[in-house]
């Protein structure tokens, strides 16, 4: 019996790439919820139109961030961001797509991981002012390496209006159960209830069935139909509450191959319109992957 349980257990170090001949490394969480922090400021020249684009990004432990710059950048789908929300990041990576891109931004580490060595947290970035932040810490630490799970929560304005968003990075499956993934999107959840404000929730669920709660909360879905985003799975999602969603558009940036085995996922939405406007600017042009909103 012990044979089999340990074998299950190298098996699963062995698979997130973190052990040693004593067993699995344990990772260093950090669970002070006031830090560390790292936060930039940009002055970009500002336009709206009426529309905002949101890109979320797990950046395979921020190893290709010249070809995630080149993506978020140039690719028609993820240019001219107005939130971008990265996963698996360390600061030195957040702060040169930020510079890059032009925006400022917000970094949380959540923890050390012992296969890279490096910190690994969410990040939230946007040409818009970020007027505050916070982080959010989630229940359940992964069973192998001990890993805590965060969220980045941001205030960020956009035109005259505020958008409270979230950048998530739940369990993995391969160390999270189900339940302990729901438990970390309920306290997210929690958190929200108490916003007024029009609430965004962008990130790496590590899971599709999970997008229920959410809805279940009475957030919007335009994500719900995008398909894969990595390995066949669809886990990347961006959720929204208190914007309408009529017009808006989302897909997957299948063409970017290179930057991480995620592919970013975008979503496009109609938000602040001025319904009495004469001449509100044209809508984005939807590409031919893109889904409309639901």
């Amino acid at each position: 019996m012990f044979q089999r349980v340990a074998i299950v257990l190298l098996a699963a170090c062995a698979l997130v790439g973190a052990f040693s001949t004593g067993g699995c490394l344990a990772a260093t969480n950090y669970l002070d919820p006031v830090g560390p922090v790292y936060r930039g400021s940009s002055h970009a020249a500002l336009e709206f139109d009426h529309a905002i684009r949101v890109v979320t990004f797990n950046i395979q432990f921020a190893r290709h961030i010249d070809r995630a710059i080149e993506a978020l950048g140039s690719h028609p789908e993820l240019k001219s961001a107005d939130i971008v929300v990265l996963q698996e990041m360390d600061a030195p990576g957040v702060e040169a797509i930020a510079r890059a891109l032009r925006m400022n931004y917000v970094y949380y580490p959540i923890s050390v991981h012992p296969k890279s060595g490096r910190d690994f947290g969410n990040a939230v970035l946007s040409p818009w002012p970020i007027d505050e932040s916070r982080k959010l810490l989630l229940p359940h630490t992964s069973w192998f390496l001990k890993q805590a799970r965060g969220a980045v929560a941001a205030r960020i304005r956009v035109e005259e209006k505020t958008v409270q968003v979230y950048g998530l990075h739940l369990g993995s499956p391969l160390a999270t159960s189900g339940g302990d993934r729901r438990r970390q999107a309920a306290a997210i959840l929690a958190d929200a209830r108490s916003i007024r404000d029009p609430v965004i929730v962008a990130g790496d669920l590590n899971s599709y069935g999970v997008g229920a709660e959410f809805e279940r909360e009475g957030f919007a879905w335009p994500t719900k139909h995008v398909g894969g985003s990595v390995r066949g799975f669809s886990f990347d999602h961006v959720f929204v509450r208190g914007l309408p969603l009529s017009g808006s558009v989302a897909g997957v940036a299948h063409a970017v191959k290179d930057a991480s085995d995620h592919r970013p996922v975008w979503a496009d939405l109609r938000a602040f319109e001025d319904v009495t406007a004469t001449s509100a600017p044209a809508p984005r042009r939807a590409p031919p992957s893109a889904v409309p909103a639901s």
